[in-house]
């Protein structure tokens, strides 16, 4: 008997996965057609991968291309699996781990930003600290009146979160979020030709 089946006490040796889940950022260039996202989309959920965050929108017009940014959490294995099977759908032109990019151009991370609209509703003191601190985080009054304001802020996820979670005891009311919108650093593009 070998030493992988005495170890693991069966003919068939699976490796155990040790390394941790960690946030993943993809870049999907699909052709804008009916039914793409459908299929990215349905392609997570039939497998049981959790999106974070998703946002699409035509990139290319004559070209008739759209990017899908996801925000996912896997292990690496795991993320090459979702890319793999992304690769399979016919609309799709190319897909990019876009975190994992990053580290071989040497940097950290991709730049991720997000935009996010806060309604926070308040008055006296409150009113007045709302404001100061939004003038802090470079959010802009969107809209106001004496019993509410909107903010519209940009930013990394982080900021972001941290700005609600500032404006929560000040009176928050409501949020709507963007999703990530991300590339990496450098000059080289995805897609047909590298736009």
């Amino acid at each position: 008997m070998n030493a992988q089946l005495q170890a693991t006490g069966s003919a068939y040796f699976i490796p155990s996965e040790k390394e941790l889940p960690e946030p993943r950022t993809l870049s999907v260039l699909v052709d804008n057609e009916p039914g793409v996202l459908a299929r990215v989309i349905g392609l997570f959920s039939g497998r049981g991968y959790n999106i974070e965050s998703l946002t699409v929108s035509e990139t290319e017009h004559q070209k008739h291309l759209s990017r899908i940014t996801v925000v996912t959490r896997g292990t690496p294995h795991i993320i090459e699996q979702i890319k793999n099977q992304l690769e399979r759908i016919v609309p799709v032109h190319e897909v990019v781990d876009l975190t994992l990019r990053a580290v071989e151009l040497g940097h950290d991370k991709p730049i991720a930003r997000e935009l996010a609209l806060v309604k926070v509703a308040g008055e006296g003191d409150q009113r007045v600290e709302a404001l100061r601190l939004a003038d802090a985080f470079r959010a802009k009054v969107i809209d106001a009146n004496t019993g509410h304001f909107i903010f519209e802020i940009t930013g990394a996820v982080s900021k972001i979160e941290q700005f609600i979670a500032i404006m929560g005891p000040l009176g928050l009311v409501e949020v709507c979020r963007t999703g990530v919108a991300a590339m990496n650093r450098g000059a080289q593009g995805m897609g047909p030709g590298k736009f």
